[in-house]
């Protein structure tokens, strides 16, 4: 009963902060930014990440794992051609979480900064696990994302 109850207050917690939060700058949507004014990802070539461009999102979800050494990353392609600044990017780790009901595989969103096509930092967004993992997943596909998609 008391896993059922931490899920459902995480899954409140995270949708209040989802309802409200909206990233400024060059006029890019965030990972948490309102889904109002979100537009899809446009289809086009995708290729596979740079070992730095992998370390710099790497770097942005290790933190909110319990042992970040061991975890076991997946990566989703990358867009050939990036036109804004900073991009969404979902994908999967399987890592152990702070929290055990989201131990194993949990999806995350981040906000990559991309500079000459290539992410050069990234700032995480969300990451759950469990069935909270579709909680992401869904925010995910509101940028035309699949953390499933990952290899």
């Amino acid at each position: 009963m008391r896993e059922f109850k931490f899920s459902v207050i995480a899954a409140f917690a995270a949708a209040m902060a989802l309802s409200g939060c909206a990233t400024t700058g060059t006029g890019t949507q965030g990972p948490l930014a309102s889904s109002d004014n979100v537009a899809a990802v446009a289809p086009g070539p995708e290729r596979d990440l740079t070992p730095q461009e992998k370390k710099a999102i790497v770097d942005a979800v290790a933190p909110s794992l319990r042992d970040p050494n061991s975890a076991k990353y997946r990566w989703a392609k990358f867009p050939v051609v990036v036109t804004d600044d900073s991009v969404n990017y979902c994908s999967v780790v399987d890592a152990k979480s702070p929290f055990a009901a989201y131990d194993g595989k949990q999806a995350y969103i981040i906000e990559a900064k991309v500079v000459g096509n290539h992410v050069t930092s990234a700032v995480m967004g969300l990451i759950a696990g469990g069935k909270d993992a579709a909680i992401v997943a869904k925010m995910c596909a509101k940028y035309g994302l699949d953390p499933n998609k990952s290899s």
